[in-house]
């Protein structure tokens, strides 16, 4: 039980730079979508952007955070000769990137279909280039148990982060306005798109000098033997995250080419992004815990009760997702403000898309038995096949049926996988998992959220209120079978 507190303890740490401040940062949402129109396709052009980056992100890490964590961990292994090849490996890659990229810019440009606008494409190739190097210190910051500094640097970059957006988006064109001297000589209020992505690479670049304490002192010295084994234990890691990243990514790439009209492609991609953001409450949980478990995993693996820790990992995790299930589903009444009203016409996908998230933080809870055997090929195979579903179902149902069809494309896919590696990791790495008492909630969750949504109730407030009693039942059947106030801190002293 102590080292599901301590599980706790960290996922609530990286929770204030994950689901806080990643909350902070889908405040710009509403003001995105109110400088660009949805018939603009702005929005759409800014999603399709942030698709590639995510995936060259993946690309230019190699794995190496989870090859790091693995290596630092083996007790043979000298864990600052480890840090040190990862931070030359990735920052190698990242600068080679860098120079080719600028080298081809124009037909580069071309190629993703910007060639007004090779500067995008230029400040997103310094942007994910700084950031993938950025992900060794980041990934050293969680071996050393040090949340606090993580969750601070995460979160002063996310504040940063809208500062600048505020002030291109809104303070610029205002002081255009009414006092048009003061910014003509750098502002251009036809370019909004470009000022989102100038404000990332102000704060990634600013990021870097936060690191500073754990750049310094590095033996570099590359150690070629014990880099040619993190990358054979990292490239099928690569394999599967890049996959993996094209299961979340791959509807926003393609999208735009699966119109006839490449404009009303990013026009409908602008609205199924943007309120696919409210369904994200479930990806910062999830980001959140999965910053506190992969550490966890491999520093327990030498544990004799280690499986049983695992067995409860993933039952909380699943509980506390169905209860942010029912959370955003209940006081989607009050969320669509995130949107502009113009958008509202997709939230539809918001439920379909928690699910698929839900499943998503499933596969991942799953997904440490071949990290642990290593037996990383797996996660390839998964993700293989997982991108299989999605690419096909993208391609033969959106023309027809639009993003809901991405949407349901991204829970089969996931399905699909999920369900590969619990049958094969079971029999690979048994785990005990509780899944009568999953079966439960999930059945009790389906029943709630079937309840909330099919009542009618006029009245806002009474909806509301309606809807806070039948997630306060979950919270109180969590708390009577999983979760005893007698167990919690501050809380059990009263009990005596």
């Amino acid at each position: 039980m102590a080292g599901i507190k301590s599980l706790a303890k960290d996922t609530a740490i990286y929770g204030l730079s994950s689901i806080v401040g990643r909350f902070l940062n889908y405040l710009l949402v509403p003001l995105y979508t109110a400088v660009l129109p949805a018939a603009s396709g702005g929005y759409g052009v800014v999603s399709n952007v942030y698709a590639y980056t995510a995936l060259i992100l993946v690309l230019l890490t190699f794995g190496m955070e989870t090859g790091f964590f693995r290596f630092a961990n083996k007790s043979d292994e000298d864990a600052q000769k480890v840090y040190a090849n990862s931070l030359l490996f990735v920052g190698g890659l990242s600068l080679l990137f860098v120079v080719l990229c600028m080298v081809f810019l124009h037909p580069l440009s071309a190629l993703l279909e910007y060639p007004d606008h090779p500067d995008y494409i230029a400040m997103m190739v310094c942007v994910v280039a700084l950031d993938s190097f950025q992900c060794i210190p980041f990934a050293y910051l969680r071996y050393k148990k040090r949340p606090v500094k993580f969750a601070a640097i995460k979160l002063l970059n996310i504040i940063g982060n809208i500062l600048l957006n505020l002030f291109f988006l809104l303070v610029c064109p205002w002081l255009d306005v009414h006092a048009h001297e003061t910014v003509s000589w750098f502002y251009n209020p036809d370019y909004l798109v470009g000022y989102i992505f100038v404000s990332n690479l102000i704060m990634s670049a600013l990021q870097i000098f936060f690191f500073i304490p754990e750049l310094r002192g590095v033996s570099y010295r590359m150690d070629k033997v014990l880099m040619k084994r993190m990358i054979n234990y990292s490239f099928p890691i690569l394999i599967f995250g890049l996959v993996g990243i094209l299961n979340q990514t791959v509807d926003k790439m393609i999208y735009p080419y699966l119109f006839d009209d490449r404009s009303e492609g990013l026009v409908q991609l602008g609205i199924y992004s943007a309120t696919s953001k409210v369904a994200l409450v479930m990806a910062m949980f999830t980001q959140a815990f999965r910053y506190a478990y992969e550490p966890f995993v491999f520093g327990k693996n030498k544990d004799a009760d280690s499986k049983k820790m695992y067995s409860s990992a993933m039952k909380y995790f699943f509980i506390f997702s169905l209860l942010a299930f029912l959370a955003v589903m209940g006081y989607m009444d009050i969320l669509k403000y995130m949107v502009a009203s113009d958008y509202w016409e997709g939230l539809s996908v918001v439920a379909i898309v928690m699910l698929a998230e839900i499943i998503k933080g499933i596969y991942f809870n799953l997904s440490f038995w071949y990290k642990l055997t290593d037996e990383t090929y797996w996660g390839a195979y998964f993700s293989l096949i997982g991108c299989a579903v999605i690419l096909g179902l993208n391609i033969w149902l959106v023309p027809t049926y639009g993003y809901v069809a991405s949407a349901w494309a991204s829970v089969a896919g996931y399905g699909v996988i999920t369900l590969l590696s619990y049958f094969i990791g079971q029999k690979k790495y048994p785990v005990a998992y509780p899944l009568k008492r999953m079966t439960t909630y999930l059945i009790l969750a389906l029943v709630l959220y079937v309840l909330s949504q099919q009542t009618p109730i006029a009245n806002l407030w009474l909806r509301l209120s309606y809807r806070t009693l039948l997630i306060l039942v979950f919270v109180a059947f969590i708390i009577k079978k999983d979760l005893p106030l007698r167990s919690l801190p501050f809380v059990n002293h009263f009990f005596k």
